[in-house]
C-alpha cells in the first residue's frame, strides 16, 4: 500500500488540516520519505505546508534545533516523524501550549507507519474513553502480571490522559501511531518487568524481562546493565529526577494484534501496560530530565482500588 494512506489518515482524520491553516512537517535524514509523505498530504490541502528536515538528535528527549521549535510554535499545526523522540521536550510542550495542535511520531519506520495508521481512529477514542473512565477516579492503580510485576501506583491530584489520535482542538497533542490512556502518578512502589518491548532491545525473546524496583516514585534498582548505564548517564545532569516513575500507560489500540519491536507502536497495543523512566514534565508530573524510557508489560491485570477492570483486547478478527 505504501506511506500515502497512513499519510493521508494522519493529514485528515486525525489533524484534520484545513486549507486556511500552516502546517510543518519535521522530519531528519534517517526519516524522511515518511515525512515527505506527510508532507505531500498536506501539501495537498494548504498552500502554507513547510517540511523542514534536521540531522538525528542523539537522544529521546533532547530539543532540536532552535529553527526547528521556532517553526512548530509558529504553525497551526505540526506532524513530526523523528528518529529521536522530541514528544517530551520543552520545543513541543510550549508549542501546544499556545495552541498549536500536532502530533509526533517518534521512531517511527516505514513498515509501523503504515500498519500503525490503519487502524480506526473513531474505534480507538471510544476504547480510550471507555478506558478512562474506568480509571479516572482511582485512588490506587495496583498492576501484576506473570512475569513478575506487582506494584501500585497512586495518581495522586494528576490527571490522566488520553492519545486518542484526535488533535483536532487547538493545543491538542498525540503520539502517533496512537492508543493509550496514561498518567504520569504521584508516586509508586513495587516492581515491574518488562517482557514486551523496551529500547535498546526492542522486542524482547522469550523469557528475557528486564525488572525495575520501585520505592515512592523512585526507581531504585535497574538489573540490566545497558538501561541502568543510559539512566546513570542522564542522572549525571540531573541527578535523581533520571530515575523517576514518570508514567503509567494503557493501550487501547485495538488494531495493534502482535508486538512488533517498536515501542512507539507496541505500548499502544490493547490489552498491554507500560512504565517509563525519567521525564514526566510534558505528560502531567514536574519531573525534567533528558530520558523517557518506556517498557511494555504483556498480559497485565489492573486493579482499580482492589477491582479488577476489563482491558481491550485486540481485534484478531482483521488481523
Amino acid at each position: 500500500m505504501g506511506l500515502r494512506p497512513g499519510a493521508e489518515t494522519a493529514v485528515h482524520q486525525c489533524l484534520d488540516l484545513q486549507p486556511e491553516e500552516s502546517c510543518v512537517v519535521v522530519t531528519d535524514d534517517e526519516r524522511r520519505p515518511i515525512g515527505e509523505a506527510l508532507y505531500e498530504v498536506a501539501a495537498a490541502v494548504t498552500d502554507d505546508a513547510v517540511l523542514l528536515t534536521y540531522p538525528p538528535g542523539e537522544e529521546h528527549g533532547q530539543e532540536p534545533p532552535d529553527p526547528v521549535a521556532g517553526a512548530i510554535k509558529a504553525s497551526d499545526t505540526f506532524l513530526a516523524p523523528t528518529t529521536k523522540s522530541i514528544s517530551h521536550t520543552r520545543a513541543r510542550s510550549d508549542a501546544t501550549d499556545a495552541g498549536v495542535r500536532g502530533a509526533t511520531l517518534p521512531g517511527i519506520t516505514e513498515a509501523v507507519f503504515e500498519q500503525g495508521l490503519e487502524a480506526d481512529y473513531d474505534r480507538i477514542r471510544e476504547t480510550c474513553e471507555r478506558v478512562h473512565q474506568a480509571v479516572a477516579d482511582a485512588d490506587e492503580i495496583r498492576v501484576t502480571a506473570p512475569a513478575g510485576t506487582d506494584i501500585v501506583v497512586e495518581p495522586g491530584d494528576r490527571e490522566w490522559r488520553l492519545d486518542t489520535g484526535d488533535v483536532t482542538e487547538p493545543g491538542s497533542f498525540s503520539n502517533l501511531p496512537a492508543g493509550e490512556v496514561f498518567i504520569s502518578p504521584q508516586t509508586a512502589t513495587g516492581r515491574y518487568v518488562v517482557d514486551g518491548t523496551m529500547r535498546p532491545y526492542g522486542r524482547l525473546e522469550a523469557g528475557q524481562t528486564l525488572a525495575f524496583e520501585v520505592e515512592d516514585g523512585v526507581v531504585t534498582d535497574i538489573e540490566d546493565g545497558q538501561i541502568r548505564e543510559t539512566v546513570e548517564g542522564a542522572a549525571e545532569s540531573v541527578g535523581e529526577a533520571a530515575y523517576n516513575l514518570a508514567e503509567l500507560g494503557i493501550g487501547t489500540n485495538v488494531a495493534v494484534t502482535e508486538l512488533v519491536g517498536s515501542v512507539l507502536l507496541d505500548e499502544k497495543a490493547a490489552g498491554t501496560v507500560h512504565f517509563a523512566i525519567g521525564d514526566d514534565a510534558g505528560i502531567g508530573g514536574d519531573t525534567d530530565a533528558p530520558i523517557h524510557l518506556d517498557g511494555v508489560i504483556r498480559d497485565p491485570t489492573v486493579f482499580v482500588d482492589g477491582e479488577e477492570i476489563e482491558l481491550p483486547a485486540p481485534d484478531t478478527t482483521e488481523a
